[in-house]
């Protein structure tokens, strides 16, 4: 997700410039681009990437924030994009969300988007005298990887009044599925990776929620506050739940060094989601990358997929980016970059 001290504003322009919902003011709502073929993956603005290997269809399919979709079959040439996500509009999201980080996870024969969803009609929470628009990790389901994506479940998977970001999916050692997700550093003001069971057939949530860890728990991650020295960034952003071949569970994550957006990864002790999470003392890779996700080719080799994140006179230009991984030792490593220029 698009956070740091300017997240909300950068955010609303991704998700305009993306399909995803409409602005205040001057900024109103874009249409959804023209659908395209061929396109070379670094020619896609795309915030918060996702890319679902589909063995069924032998089809890479790539979302994001924006609501649209991509396919390609080889990773290079890419056509798209289409809309796929169908929330209801007379819910709580209301006709025309914004929609932030999306993932497809196949389960059980079905697929399901995880996505954020804002309403900026409705108002969640006021801290520190500002009110927070309603946001929340929500999932649709479709019986087709490309959609569309509609409700089947609970009217809401997480609590109204709390403001949740970048959902996503692990099934864990005790076979149970959970909804991993952050709670907002705008609320909090200290943002923290959760966990929360999901109901067998993943259409609601069920029992408490767990914190996992907090922002302030990174010891690489830095802000400059108004007043004294600089201290641990409120952001958390993008969890990616990945099991190393060894049997080793790890977490990637995003925060920023100042205004540096920046990619981590923490390890759980215990193998399990429960944790303990211990975080790795440094980023995982290069500067100014950010919101990643692994994923296994069909010739298969693992990738990290994330965004480029360049501030060009004010405003972001993220662009998909894809690096090789190793998984085969007991911590993942990010090597080369895949495919395209760097």
């Amino acid at each position: 997700m698009l956070s740091s001290m300017n997240f909300l504003k950068s955010a609303l322009v991704a998700g305009a410039l993306l399909g995803g919902g409409h602005l205040p003011g001057a900024l109103a709502q874009q249409p959804v681009p023209a659908r395209r073929q061929h396109l070379p993956l670094d020619s896609i603005r795309l915030s918060d990437p996702f890319i679902l290997a589909d063995a069924r269809t032998h089809t890479y399919y790539m979302t994001g924030t924006g609501g649209l979709l991509w396919q390609s079959k080889d990773l290079k040439s890419w056509d798209g994009p289409t809309p796929v996500a169908q929330p209801d509009p007379t819910s709580w999201m209301g006709p025309r969300p914004m929609i932030w980080a999306a993932e497809i996870h196949s389960y059980k024969g079905k697929y399901y988007y995880y996505a954020t969803f804002t309403n900026k009609a409705l108002t969640a929470d006021t801290v520190q005298g500002k009110p927070l628009e309603r946001r929340a990790s929500h999932v649709l389901r479709s019986d087709q990887p490309a959609g569309p994506y509609r409700p089947f479940g609970d009217a809401t998977y997480l609590p109204a009044n709390k403001l949740t970001l970048d959902g996503t999916f692990w099934v864990d050692k005790d076979g149970k599925p959970y909804l991993v997700y952050c709670h907002e550093w705008l609320q909090n003001q200290n943002g923290t990776v959760e966990r929360i069971a999901l109901k067998p057939d993943l259409s609601g949530t069920q029992g408490p929620a767990q914190v996992l860890f907090r922002a302030s728990d990174s010891p690489w991650s830095r802000e400059n506050p108004r007043t004294g020295s600089a201290r641990p960034n409120k952001v958390t952003d993008g969890p990616w739940v990945f099991r190393t071949k060894t049997g080793r569970l790890g977490m990637l994550w995003t925060s920023w060094i100042y205004d540096v957006y920046t990619q981590g990864v923490a390890y759980s002790a215990s193998g399990t989601l429960a944790g303990p999470w211990q975080q790795e003392p440094a980023p995982i890779t290069p500067p100014n990358y950010g919101h990643g996700m692994l994923f296994r080719t069909f010739e298969g080799k693992d990738l990290l997929v994330l965004h480029s994140h360049l501030d060009v006179k004010g405003n972001y230009h993220r662009v998909p980016r894809l690096f090789e991984a190793d998984l085969s030792g007991d911590k993942l490593v990010i090597g080369k970059p895949y495919g395209i220029k760097n």
